[in-house]
C-alpha cells in the first residue's frame, strides 16, 4: 500500500509540475507533505532525504548575484558588447550567444537569463530587430554554457553534491570540450538559418552607439567589494581540489563576506527577499517526493531495471541514460528527472558496475541539453518566456520546439559521439 501511495503522489505531482496550472514549488511540498499524512515516512526522514548542501549553495549564488547586480554592472557589460559589434545584428547576436553561455557557466543560467534578457530586449527593440531569433538563442546558450560546469545549471549541482569525488574542475574537464563542440555547431547553424531576417539599420545602429553605458554602472565601493567577493569565490570553485573546501562551503563563506562587506550600505531583509525562494522549497520539495520513492524501494526496483535493459554493460547503460535523460528533459524539466535518476544511478554500483563516472557524465548532459527541447524543458527557458511576454514578445510553444527538437537530436548526437570515444570504447571490445 505505501508503495502504491509513493507513486501516486509522485506521479501526481509530477504531472501537475508540468502543467504549471499551480506555483511548482506548492506542489512539489504538497505533495512531500502528502507522503508525510500518509505516514510513508515521518519528518526526521524526510529532512534527511533533502539534499541541504545544493539548497545552501543555490542560496549562497542567490545572493551574491542579488548583491552585484545593483551596481549595474551586468547591464553595463550588455551595452558595452552590443557597442563593440556596432549593432550590426549577426555579431550582435554572436556576442549575446557568447555572453550567455559564459554567464550561465559561472554564475548559473537562470540566473544569467534573469540579469541579461530585460537588456537585451532593450538593446533589440531600439535596433527594430525581431526578438524571436535572440530569444531562442539565449536560451539555447545558456542551457550549453550551464552544461560546463558544476553550478551552470540546477541538475550538474545535483550530480555535483551526489558524488563526492567530482569537483568544479572536473565538470569542466570532463564536459567543457563537448560544450564547446555543441556550442559552436548550434550557434553556426543558427546564424546561418536568421542571416536574412537581422537587416542592419545604420541609423538606429548610431543611435546605439551614443548611448553611454557609464550612466548605468554605480561606481563605488560596493561595486568594487561585490566584484572582488564574487570573482574569489569563483576562483575558490577552482581551486577546490587544492583548498579541500567543498564548493557550498566556499559559496556560503563568499556570500557571507560580502553580506558583512556590505551591511552598513544594504538592508540584509531586502537583500534576503530577492532571493528566489520559490526555486529553493521546489528544491526542498522534489527531494521529499524522490526520498518516498526511495523509502518503498521504488528506486532500487529502478536500478535493476536499468541494470536488466543493458545485461550490466556500461556502454548500453551510458547511451541509454543520455538519451532518455535527453528526450525526456526535452517533455519535461529537468530537475524532477535528475533528483530522480540519482539514486537509481548510486544503486547501480551495488550491481556490480563499480565504474559508474561515464554514466554520471551521460546523465549530466542528457538532462542539461534536453532542456533545450521545449520551452518547459528547463527553469531558465520558462523565465525566458516570462520575461519576454511581460515586453509584448510572446514565444509560441509549437514555434520554439520546431528548432529546439532538431537543436537538441544534434546535442544528442555529438554527446553520444564523445561520450562513446572518450569513456566506453574501452568496455566495448
Amino acid at each position: 500500500m505505501a508503495t502504491l501511495l509513493a507513486l501516486l503522489i509522485f506521479v501526481a505531482s509530477y504531472v501537475l509540475i508540468m502543467t504549471e496550472k499551480w506555483n511548482r514549488a506548492l506542489v512539489a511540498l504538497a505533495g512531500g507533505v502528502l507522503l508525510l499524512v500518509t505516514k510513508v515516512y515521518e519528518w526526521e526522514e524526510a529532512f534527511g532525504f533533502i539534499d541541504w548542501e545544493t539548497v545552501a549553495l543555490l542560496f549562497s549564488m542567490m545572493v551574491l548575484v542579488s548583491i552585484t547586480k545593483k551596481t549595474g554592472v551586468f547591464t553595463y557589460m550588455a551595452i558595452r558588447l552590443a557597442q563593440m559589434v556596432k549593432g550590426r545584428p549577426i555579431p550582435l547576436l554572436a556576442v549575446s550567444a557568447i555572453f550567455t553561455a559564459v554567464g550561465s557557466a559561472f554564475l548559473d543560467n537562470v540566473t544569467t537569463v534573469l540579469l541579461f534578457v530585460p537588456v537585451l530586449l532593450t538593446l533589440i527593440d531600439r535596433l527594430q530587430l525581431p526578438a524571436f531569433p535572440y530569444l531562442l538563442v539565449t536560451i539555447f546558450s545558456s542551457n550549453i554554457g550551464g552544461t560546463a560546469t558544476l553550478i551552470g545549471d540546477p541538475p550538474n549541482i545535483m550530480i555535483g553534491q551526489a558524488v563526492e569525488h567530482f569537483s568544479f574542475l572536473s565538470f569542466i574537464y570532463h564536459l567543457g570540450p563537448v560544450v564547446l563542440v555543441i556550442f559552436g555547431s548550434v550557434l553556426t547553424i543558427l546564424l546561418l538559418i536568421f542571416r536574412k531576417q537581422l537587416i542592419y539599420n545604420p541609423e538606429l545602429a548610431a543611435a546605439l552607439l551614443e548611448m553611454d553605458a557609464r550612466e548605468h554602472l554605480k561606481v563605488s565601493r560596493l561595486l568594487f567589494q561585490s566584484v572582488s567577493v564574487l570573482i574569489l569565490t569563483i576562483m575558490g570553485f577552482m581551486m577546490h581540489p587544492f583548498v579541500h573546501m567543498d564548493i557550498t562551503t566556499i559559496a556560503v563563506s563568499g556570500a557571507l563576506l560580502l553580506l558583512f562587506l556590505t551591511d552598513k550600505e544594504l538592508d540584509v531583509e531586502h537583500v534576503f527577499q530577492e532571493v528566489e525562494w520559490v526555486t529553493l522549497f521546489f528544491f526542498m520539495g522534489l527531494f521529499m517526493l524522490v526520498g518516498g520513492l526511495e523509502t518503498v524501494g521504488v528506486i532500487d526496483e529502478l536500478a535493476r531495471m536499468m541494470v536488466w535493459v543493458s545485461g550490466g554493460d556500461l556502454p548500453i547503460t551510458s547511451m541509454v541514460m543520455l538519451w532518455s535523460a535527453g528526450l525526456l528533459s526535452g517533455v519535461v524539466d529537468n530537475i524532477p528527472f535528475v533528483a530522480a535518476m540519482i539514486p537509481v544511478v548510486q544503486e547501480l554500483q551495488g550491481y556490480g558496475m563499480m565504474n559508474v563516472d561515464p554514466i554520471w557524465w551521460s546523465l549530466a548532459l542528457g538532462a542539461c541539453l534536453g532542456g533545450n527541447g521545449t520551452l518547459v524543458g528547463a527553469s531558465a527557458n520558462v523565465v525566458v518566456a516570462g520575461i519576454a511576454a511581460s515586453h509584448r514578445q510572446p514565444i509560441p510553444f509549437l514555434k520554439f520546439s520546431i528548432y529546439g527538437i532538431p537543436v537538441l537530436i544534434l546535442s544528442l548526437l555529438i554527446a553520444s559521439i564523445y561520450v562513446y570515444f572518450r569513456y566506453l570504447l574501452p568496455f566495448s571490445s
